[in-house]
């Protein structure tokens, strides 16, 4: 048995992995979520979000790069309008943006647009 074999390969990823859960479970609850360093992280999280979002949108790659721009953009301000407008409704709006995007592709592949 060499540290190779997938098994043993295996089990050491299956014990990594519940080693940083059990320590995530032991350190939240000792984690103060009013206090700053907690707003920090979750400011860096959804600001990274933000970004990795912005990019797939504006910068495309793949598939979606074959879009216009167009219509990107407008599922996205829909999908923005639809989430204040449903006081803050992240599935309403993500489900908007989507279904927009959607309706938008399929009428420029049937020649509608």
């Amino acid at each position: 048995m060499s540290l190779s074999d997938p098994w043993v390969v295996l089990l050491a990823c299956i014990g990594g992995t519940f080693v940083w859960r059990a320590l995530g479970v032991a350190v939240a609850s000792r984690i103060d979520i009013s206090g700053n360093v907690f707003q920090w992280f979750n400011c860096v999280a959804y600001a990274m979000l933000a970004g990795l979002i912005t990019r797939v949108l504006l910068i495309p790659s793949g598939t979606l790069a074959e879009t216009p721009d167009i219509d990107r953009i407008a599922a996205m301000t829909g999908g923005l309008i639809i989430y204040f407008f449903y006081n803050r409704n992240i599935f309403i709006g993500t489900g908007t943006a989507f279904v927009l995007f959607l309706c938008l592709t399929a009428a420029r592949h049937f020649g509608i647009l």
